[in-house]
């Protein structure tokens, strides 16, 4: 069966129950989109708690190795990779228990997505975190 996005309604709800979103492959770089859909998600009130190897700091948000390195309960994991590397991401949501697993714009992984569902989270793939947002809570923040 081919892979279907939750309703609009579903990702209301989810971004409605949301504090935290790990975000995995997030750029120290203000130039990337990365960088930039996570700060203005962080605009929104969402603490972004960034997951990159190769950073300190990012966004005043002290930075994670791994999604398992963060040392509390997280309920997005929105990924920034490319498709061909988040199945690892998708076993990794699962055992940290988020609620959601969420490829950005142009990620589409159909294993990475059965392995996050099967584990009891919510996918989303191929959806900007910060579009849907926009449109289905206009005026949060």
């Amino acid at each position: 069966m081919a892979f279907e996005n939750p309703s609009r309604e579903q990702i209301k709800e989810l971004l409605e129950q949301t504090k935290l979103i790990a975000v995995v492959g997030l750029s120290d770089n203000p130039e990337k989109v990365s960088h930039m859909v996570a700060q203005a998600m962080q605009d929104k009130g969402y603490r972004i708690i960034p997951v990159n190897p190769n950073a300190d700091t990012i966004l005043g948000e002290k930075v994670y190795a791994r999604l398992s390195d963060i040392p509390f309960p997280v309920d997005i994991v929105n990924v920034f990779r490319r498709s061909d590397q988040v199945v690892p991401i998708a076993e990794e949501a699962v055992q940290i228990k988020a609620k959601a697993f969420w490829l950005q714009l142009g990620i589409v992984n159909e294993e990475a997505a059965r392995i996050a569902a099967e584990g009891g989270l919510t996918v989303i793939m191929d959806r900007c975190i910060k579009v849907e947002d926009s449109i289905l809570r206009p005026k949060h923040g």
